[in-house]
């Protein structure tokens, strides 16, 4: 099982603990270490995902429920109208983010702010971190990487200029988090609220 490398020290102090309480002999202690160990592996888990095959498919972000499928209502007043697509990522769900679409990461904007549990509607006030990536058409999308009640740290590996194939990881958000996928009304969806998905391989809809 492969293992995202922002893991590792969580993985290693959990399991130097451990050793430290069963060489002392405290066997409660080791237990409980040895499943916080057991629970960062599963948290920091890096499975391999094959993107489907399809012209112009835009795929989902992340892992996780598709809390809502609403019409965007962006702050800016010039701003595209278009679809707004909510997926909250529970500790149980894989965190790597991946990139919808095949394309050139245009512009990425972080944001401070505050650290509300990511299902409720108050977390788009959250820190957050934003990627607007362009097809090789014009066509773009934006994801949005946003911190939960836990989740207290958003890495982003992607950079202003890098191109990304879809499905390619690009991030993820420790300990529950949220993403958006803003996408523009040209864009056909092919997902309901309350479904489950798959970051690089459920096709959330598709460019016409």
């Amino acid at each position: 099982m492969r293992i995202a490398k922002e893991g590792y020290p969580f993985i290693i102090a959990a399991s130097a603990l451990m050793l430290l309480a069963m060489a002392a002999g405290w066997e409660w202690g080791a237990l409980g270490f040895g499943l916080l160990m057991a629970a960062f592996l599963g948290f920091f888990r890096d499975p391999k995902r094959v993107p489907p095959q399809g012209n112009r498919l835009i795929l989902s972000p992340a892992d996780g429920k598709l809390l809502r499928v609403a019409e965007r209502e962006d702050q800016e007043p010039s701003a595209e109208r278009g679809t707004r697509l909510t997926i909250f990522l529970s500790p149980l769900d894989v965190h790597i983010n991946r990139a919808p679409i095949q394309g050139r990461v245009e512009e990425i904007a972080y944001r401070k702010g505050r650290f509300f549990a990511a299902y409720r509607e108050k977390s788009s006030e959250n820190e957050s971190n934003s990627l607007k990536i362009v097809d090789p058409n014009g066509d773009q999308v934006r994801v949005v990487q946003i911190a939960g009640f836990l989740a207290r740290r958003i890495v982003c590996y992607a950079k202003p200029g890098d191109r990304l194939e879809s499905g390619q990881k690009f991030g993820l958000i420790m300990f529950g988090s949220r993403v958006d996928l803003l996408l523009p009304a040209s864009a056909r969806i092919d997902v309901v609220e309350g479904q489950r998905v798959r970051g690089g391989e459920t096709i959330i809809g598709r460019f016409p």
